[in-house]
């Protein structure tokens, strides 16, 4: 259950990462349908903590705090790569996953899991400036260099700033279901799942355009997950050839146009697994797969479930609400 939420900080603390934890679980969203999370914002190192961007930070709570917390973030700070870090907060970090809550760092907040030996055997996400350092550092983590996050056995690790949205609503998801995961992500104006891994931010073969070519043809697609259609299709609408448009496409999303196409159909189906009454036939032509036995190939490949599991899993008798508007679309 995810109720209660802390997250620690240390000298040096990034605070746009801080930002990221905070806005996703230190709002009170109840108006709007969505759940309240008890959160508060821990100390490692004395009331009073500076930022990077030059500002302090007064916090009243200390590490006492951390043990009754369901989640536990760590985000990102200053010269975190090469420091050490005080010895209770890596004990109070193992205790946490010891007893079964969740810790999830955001950045380079990675290096603080890795210090609590939290990494060993697990794999794991940092940013990709960072991945050599962190193997050489703890090598007996399997450190994933192009993921934006990774979710093993109750340690959430995330690439750069972004990621660490990306890891929060991943776990929101996981706990809470879409609907509330998606009605966050709504409220934030942010995508609800991003495909794709760290590559599309390494390096940019081409220049970098005034805006995303391949906007416009992924809003036709959201709004028609139920078609079929082919690269030459979606070519002509972005008014390229299918070569150039698959490579536009890979550069702006991080993947290919199939592989995106499936991962919004899954989610959509996701969706309509908890929100509906569908049977998993309709679910399946609803959300673009044609029918079951193919729905429950490409669901298992994606979720590692299958779609009537799931549906019993996330399916409670009085599920959260969110705003009106089409289900997982901003």
């Amino acid at each position: 259950m995810l109720k209660n939420v802390a997250t620690v900080l240390l000298d040096g603390v990034h605070p746009f990462e801080l930002g990221v934890v905070c806005e996703v679980f230190g709002l009170d969203r109840r108006d709007e349908g969505l759940p309240y999370y008890d959160f508060a914002v821990v100390s490692a190192e004395g009331p009073t903590l500076s930022t990077h961007a030059g500002f302090s930070l007064a916090v009243g709570e200390d590490l006492d705090r951390l043990e009754e917390a369901d989640l536990i973030a760590v985000p990102a700070g200053d010269s975190y790569v090469g420091r050490d870090f005080p010895p209770a907060l890596l004990a109070a970090l193992r205790r946490a996953v010891e007893r079964g809550a969740t810790v999830l760092s955001v950045c380079s907040g990675v290096f603080v899991l890795g210090a609590a030996g939290l990494l060993d055997g697990r794999r794991c996400a940092a940013h990709w400036r960072h991945t050599e350092t962190l193997s050489a550092r703890y090598p007996r983590a399997l450190v994933a260099p192009d993921v934006l996050y990774v979710d093993d056995s109750g340690v959430i690790t995330s690439a750069g700033t972004a990621a660490g949205i990306d890891a929060c609503l991943h776990l929101v998801r996981k706990e809470q279901g879409s609907a509330v995961a998606n009605g966050i992500a709504r409220r934030m104006v942010v995508p609800p799942h991003r495909e794709g891994g760290q590559a599309q931010y390494v390096a940019r073969p081409l220049p970098r355009a005034t805006s995303d070519t391949v906007t416009g043809v992924l809003a036709w697609l959201e709004r028609h997950l139920d078609r079929e259609v082919t690269v030459e299709e979606l070519a002509a609408r972005a008014h390229m050839s299918p070569r150039t448009f698959a490579r536009r496409f890979q550069q702006e999303t991080g993947t290919t146009p199939y592989r995106w196409l499936l991962g919004q159909r899954v989610l959509l189906a996701r969706e309509l697994l908890e929100g509906t009454d569908d049977t998993v036939d309709a679910v399946a032509l609803r959300a673009g797969f044609g029918n079951a036995a193919t729905l429950r190939h490409h669901f298992g490949r994606w979720t590692g479930t299958t779609p009537h599991a799931y549906r019993r899993t996330f399916r409670a008798p009085a599920r959260v609400s969110v705003a009106p508007g089409t289900p997982g679309r901003l």
